[in-house]
């Protein structure tokens, strides 16, 4: 599939997103022409269910944001930098000690070295990193290769910087890995890097160093670059998080991209950073220092007293996430949703293929009927149907009412499947419709 973004005139119009260029003269507004990439960009599918349900009585699994609260040591050294006034710009490319302390982070805990002062940019949450790599490495036409399912904004990021998002499709025999397979068939002519998201969102699937090493001798055979969103390595809950870039050959063609949302629960002061090598991230900069400047300077602050006061809350965090996955996903399995024990992030992607319902049916159905949003895996690309994504990041007694709502649901639809399959056999049947009975009924629902 070479791109996301090819068949979405739904997504678009439910969207509210202008789609051409005729309008009548009767709204000012539609004298404003959209650009075609702007007007061919559908709305994120995870904003859309997170909007429809709120103000209504409905347990958000939603939204990927890990519901606790900032340490207060980190919380007491903001308020000290607001009261001495420390709200200037920073240097472009991000506040020298929050650069040299990323580093020293990154040095400690994944064995990458990078020189803060010219292979290290801080810039306005992961997705910017993102955006200013794809910028900086594009021409118009260029293919970028993207697991799927994966993350929504990919694919996007991608057609904004003028390229083609190509899926490789993963499954979960596989664990929704990326296996050199489904790479080296969606590796083409006009391929110019692939795009790894691991611990992933939305699978939860890690990728080891035994995982890796075919990637990166792939990447190297083919000259490509890779950009790495590593946003989630702190949350891996067995063994240690392996980014591509620590292996043989792959720093000097690595973008690593991580940020404070996830693991420090920093998500609305909207502060990430890059690292790669010296001409890309100059090339980078470059880009970052006329659409940005430079990243909240009080975001920064945040995210240099989460380094130096916060990672002892950080790692209470992560163990508490731990018990709510195992808590979460038992839970689906006792329900009758099938789900494989997530190694990373906090999302469960249980499997729906049972109930007979797309993933946007059941995930419309589920939020309407049952009171809880879930996003359809349908978002997540090709790879992602049959399955919702849950954050297991809400509060336990959200995660419980959750399940409780659920049950209930997957209740009704199984009276409602057995009503419908009665009412079936009472309806007299022709001579065709019998001889074709074995494959014209309904699909069972089995859950």
């Amino acid at each position: 599939m070479r791109s996301r973004l090819d068949n979405n005139e739904a997504a678009r119009a439910e969207g509210g997103v202008i789609s051409g260029h005729t309008r009548t003269a009767a709204d000012p507004a539609d004298s404003v022409r959209l650009a075609k990439r702007v007007r061919d960009l559908p709305p994120s599918g995870i904003r859309a269910f997170f909007e429809a349900g709120s103000g209504k009585d409905v347990v958000s699994l939603g939204v990927g944001e890990p519901a606790f609260p900032m340490p207060e040591p980190v919380r007491k050294a903001v308020c000290e930098s607001l009261a001495r006034g420390e709200t200037a710009y920073t240097s472009n490319a991000g506040m020298p000690e929050l650069r040299g302390e990323i580093a020293s982070y990154l040095r400690r805990g994944f064995g990458l070295d990078y020189e803060p002062g010219s292979e290290l940019l801080v810039t306005v949450g992961s997705s910017e990193a993102l955006d200013l790599a794809l910028r900086s490495l594009l021409e118009p036409g260029d293919e970028v290769v993207v697991p799927s399912p994966g993350y929504v904004a990919y694919a996007p990021l991608i057609e904004l910087a003028g390229g083609v998002a190509v899926e490789a499709s993963g499954s979960a025999a596989d664990g929704f890995k990326l296996t050199e397979a489904a790479l080296g068939a969606a590796i083409g002519p006009r391929t110019r890097a692939i795009l790894l998201n691991y611990p992933s969102n939305p699978t939860g699937a890690i990728m080891r160093a035994e995982d890796l090493m075919p990637i990166a001798r792939l990447v190297q055979r083919h000259g490509l670059a890779v950009l790495s969103d590593e946003v989630y390595a702190e949350l891996t809950y067995e063994g240690r998080h392996v980014s591509i870039a620590s292996l043989p050959g792959m720093k000097e063609r690595t973008v690593v991209v991580s940020g404070f949302s996830k693991a420090f629960a920093m998500t609305g002061w909207r502060i990430g950073y890059a690292c790669g090598p010296r001409t890309l991230i100059a090339a980078m900069l470059k880009v970052h220092q006329y659409t940005a400047m430079c990243a909240p300077t009080t975001g920064q602050v945040a995210a240099l007293a989460s380094l130096r006061l916060g990672l002892e809350a950080k790692e209470a965090m992560r163990e508490e996430l731990a018990r709510r996955r195992t808590f979460f996903v038992e839970g689906l399995r006792r329900i009758g949703l099938p789900c494989r024990m997530p190694e990373g992030a906090f999302y469960a992607f249980p499997s729906i293929a049972g109930t007979g319902l797309t993933s946007a049916e059941f995930a419309r159905r589920l939020m309407e009927e049952g009171g809880v949003a879930a996003v359809p895996g349908s978002v997540f690309g090709e790879g992602g149907e049959g399955h919702i994504r849950c954050s297991y990041a809400a509060s336990p007694e959200q995660l419980a009412e959750a399940l409780r709502r659920m049950e209930q649901f997957l209740s009704r639809l199984r009276e409602e499947r057995k009503a419908e399959t009665k009412q079936t056999e009472r309806r007299p049947r022709g001579a065709a419709e019998r001889a074709a009975s074995g494959s014209a009924g309904g699909r069972p629902l089995v859950i």
